[in-house]
């Protein structure tokens, strides 16, 4: 098995350790080194369940009603449905992420760029991102900044 790692601009780089193909979609695993300070905007999975175990840095995770920073050896789970975001500390994070059944290996594999194929100026395909993570069931509730707590109607005000 041949590892491949993928870009999102300056903020994500991820390497995707197991994928859909390789255990009949019942989940992906990556391992994800996230810029420091860098944010998701507000969304929600509705095809997948996520889970976090931190490696490096730290991770503050909004997800429904909770927040919580997480540091080196935690863990934290996200369940499908659950409006989240997620900002990288201010020395950036590293973490290793399951997601299941698969599906963030694959957004990240067909909106990333291929590292190899990257410079440090290749921005994110925001467009392209978007459009993929919809028709894999995410939901954009709010840009970067917004948290669960921001929800009126189910989009952040």
């Amino acid at each position: 098995m041949s590892f491949s790692t993928f870009v999102l601009g300056a903020d994500l780089r991820t390497t995707i350790l197991t994928s859909a193909a390789d255990t009949d979609g019942r989940h992906d695993f990556t391992d994800n080194v996230n810029a420091a300070g860098s944010r998701t905007a507000l969304h929600v999975h509705t095809r997948y369940d996520e889970r976090f175990w931190i490696v490096e840095g730290s991770l503050t995770v909004w997800a429904g009603p909770e927040t919580v920073t997480l540091r080196p050896g935690d863990y934290f789970a996200i369940p499908m449905h659950v409006p989240h975001a997620l900002q990288a500390g201010p020395e950036g994070v590293r973490a290793l992420q399951i997601s299941s059944p698969a599906g963030f290996a694959e957004l990240i594999a067909r909106a990333g760029t291929p590292a190899e194929l990257a410079t440090p100026d290749t921005p994110v395909d925001v467009e392209l991102f978007t459009r993929i993570a919809v028709e894999m069931g995410d939901v954009i509730l709010g840009p970067p900044g917004a948290v669960p707590a921001d929800l009126t109607d189910g989009v952040a005000g």
